[in-house]
């Protein structure tokens, strides 16, 4: 669909006594398989032993029970785990994380979501130094800056690295014994703590701790980073924090039921919807979301207008994934298998709710379904303001030239997806809607964590 894609989802637990660590993880991967569905993978530890099993696919494809049996281990008290959808490295099973390393703090393995502005120059640097690279990841440099840091203690080796790297990233890290969680001083990618009876957990997004039978505790803060050692969580703030979260997590990307630095990510869309209807109200007669993305927002602009909210689209929950095809018949009917109008909508004029245009390709199909259903009128509406800038920060929002907002204005966009009418969400309404600071870099192109020397996704594989 044409969307922003998944960034990803880090999930991770430390217990005081043996656990089915590889079980549990799996289960919180499945609420976090949102976030990312290129890759996954798992890393345990007893103390003693490591073990990794990661590959391209679903969760559920990655992780048959046969493969998750060999990482069974009896005495196992720790793990990380891992699902991916790349922003930065091709989607080779070579960049499927956990990533790895045998260094002198032991085996590490690390899992990250989000993006290392300055990976370049630094990768540079280990290079010349002499360093060899097993993937074409950012998330290896930071494992490598740990790797050269063998005379500090993993907890101060991790904040030393944070000290020098740079961008919007979550980062879970373990090696055989210790597991460490640490978040940007902006605080860009979610990351959470949560309690159980037998030790802690950290995980993208609070879901996935419930999975686990662990019970949110708080977010790790910006510049922060926490660690479980021998039983005891210790934290250290490593940098100033200048909170300014992705607003697109509660925009698009979070669960619904998550709770967020404080925002449950419904909520805060049902006010995306209210704040919608008033600053751009529409004569209509029904309020439409496209599903699933535009269900809160058109909860929200159903309340704050009076009319009636209906599923005007049904989207066929066994479509599955599908890929671009080559032909515009194709990929018309790639929509449709998606999505399909309902009777509801005929001789009605429409507000179609969606929570933001890339392209507009989708867009444009789905103005045009409704229209074929006998729609009387479609007046399209936006819960978040125009994506007229890339993401630097995790979220692959396509190149600038590839965004329909950087190149056409709102009229003309209107024009093109054959809306009768076309409105997006300001920059204000977002912020009220969420009631905090937040990143709104692909909207106004001002990035709050720096940008990267190259910004092209393969530019770690051009060398």
């Amino acid at each position: 669909m044409d969307k922003p894609r998944e960034e990803c989802g880090v999930l991770g637990l430390w217990s005081e006594s043996p656990l089915d660590v590889a079980g549990l993880l799996h289960l919180g991967l499945l609420a976090l398989q949102h976030r990312g569905q290129e890759a996954a993978g798992i890393a345990v530890s007893d103390g003693q032993t490591f073990l990794v099993e990661k590959d391209l696919g679903l969760v559920n494809q990655v992780f048959t029970e046969e493969r998750l049996q060999k990482l069974r281990l009896p005495e196992a008290r720790l793990g990380i785990a891992h699902t991916r959808y790349s922003t930065t490295g091709s989607n080779l099973r070579f960049n499927a994380q956990p990533l790895t390393a045998r260094t002198a703090h032991g085996v590490l393995g690390i899992a990250h979501n989000g993006n290392f502005t300055n990976a370049k120059p630094l990768r540079d640097r280990l290079l010349q130094e002499g360093a060899t690279f097993q993937s074409t990841s950012d998330t290896e440099v930071m494992l490598l800056l740990l790797a050269r840091l063998a005379h500090l203690s993993l907890p101060e080796a991790a904040a030393e690295a944070m000290r020098l790297l740079e961008g919007g990233y979550s980062v879970l890290l373990m090696n055989r014994k210790i597991l460490l969680a640490l978040r940007d001083p902006h605080g860009v990618r979610p990351l959470v703590l949560g309690k159980a009876p037998w030790g802690y957990a950290f995980a993208s997004e609070p879901p996935a701790l419930e999975l686990l039978g662990a019970t949110y505790l708080r977010d790790v803060r910006p510049g922060e980073v926490v660690w479980v050692e021998e039983g005891e969580l210790k934290s250290l703030q490593v940098l100033p924090p200048a909170p300014s979260p992705c607003a697109f997590e509660w925009i698009y990307f979070a669960r619904p039921d998550s709770l967020l630095d404080g925002t449950e990510a419904y909520a805060a869309r049902v006010r995306m919807g209210e704040e919608l209807f008033r600053e751009a109200p529409a004569e209509a007669d029904l309020v439409v979301p496209v599903p699933d993305s535009g269900i809160g927002a058109a909860v929200g602009y159903a309340r704050a207008s009076g009319l009636p909210l209906e599923f005007g689209l049904y989207k066929n929950p066994y479509a599955g994934r599908t890929f671009i095809q080559p032909t515009q018949e194709l990929r018309d009917l790639k929509t449709r298998l998606k999505l399909s109008p309902t009777g509801a909508v005929k001789g009605k004029r429409v507000v179609l709710i969606d929570d933001s245009i890339v392209r507009g390709t989708t867009s444009r199909r789905i103005v045009r379904m409704l229209k074929e259903a006998g729609a009387l009128e479609v007046h399209f509406r936006v819960s978040s303001p125009p994506i007229r800038f890339p993401c630097y920060y995790g979220i692959d929002t396509a190149a600038r030239k590839e965004l329909i907002a950087a190149e056409k204005s709102v009229e003309e966009i209107r024009a093109y997806i054959g809306a009768d009418s076309l409105a997006f969400l300001s920059e204000e309404g977002v912020r009220r809607a969420i009631g905090r600071p937040v990143c709104l870099a692909c909207f106004n192109g001002r990035y709050p964590a720096g940008v990267p020397e190259e910004g092209e996704k393969l530019a770690l594989e051009l060398f």
